[in-house]
């Protein structure tokens, strides 16, 4: 059953009764909602506990953001970090509140996010070190002005972290990306930018590429 917390949720539950389950939270891109990326879960490992997060801005006509983007002719399109940060301390309070909530496993945590959802899994992920083991970035990058003070002296050691971005993103420029795993890697988190030849989506390769990486480290 989903419960009342902080931010509206929906919710699969774990195949194991047992012990308390891994978990799986799902932040989706600007303009979108909750039930985007829930469309993976049926596909994903049945002993996770997998939850979908509905950002906390509506939009017009419909669906949600973490926070505003701006366009204007002089900057093109920018952030606000200000809605953006405090979105990221909206979801790191929220996956606290549903571990406990839901009886989680608080030491393996898994955190998924598309573009506006990556940013914000990525900035969670580095400015609260112990909220998660794994990140699956897709279609997003980092902002380190949306990152905690101090982040650069953390020990990262215990994080791991998928990134995957389509070759013709329209969106979000591959060159954008590809900055991802050089800013990583200098902060002692090795990985490498996966690229498929698809637009802003996830390819079906993508999906079978993430979908081993999690679970050999679930």
């Amino acid at each position: 059953m989903t419960k009342t917390l902080s931010l509206h949720h929906i919710t699969k539950p774990s195949k194991n009764t047992t012990t308390k389950p891994a978990a799986l939270f799902m932040f989706h891109g600007y303009g979108s909602d909750e039930n985007d990326l829930f469309s993976f879960a049926n596909e994903l490992p049945e002993e996770l506990f997998i939850i979908s997060v509905r950002a906390p801005q509506p939009m017009q006509p419909y669906g949600n953001a973490w926070y505003t983007i701006h366009w204007d002719n002089n900057n093109g399109k920018f952030n606000n970090t200000e809605e953006a940060i405090e979105s990221r301390d909206k979801i790191a309070k929220f996956i606290q509140e549903a571990t406990e909530a839901y009886s989680l496993d608080s030491e393996n945590i898994t955190l998924l996010g598309f573009s506006q959802g990556c940013i914000l899994s990525l900035a969670t992920a580095l400015s609260y070190p112990n909220l998660a083991k794994n990140v699956i970035g897709l279609s997003g990058y980092i902002d380190p002005d949306m990152l905690i003070s101090g982040y650069e002296t953390v020990d990262f050691s215990k994080l791991n972290i998928f990134i995957s971005h389509g070759t013709v993103d329209q969106v979000i420029p591959i060159e954008w990306a590809q900055k991802t795993p050089v800013f990583l890697n200098k902060i002692g988190i090795t990985t490498q930018l996966k690229e498929y030849p698809v637009g802003h989506g996830v390819s079906p390769q993508n999906f079978y590429d993430l979908k081993n990486w999690l679970i050999e480290r679930i």
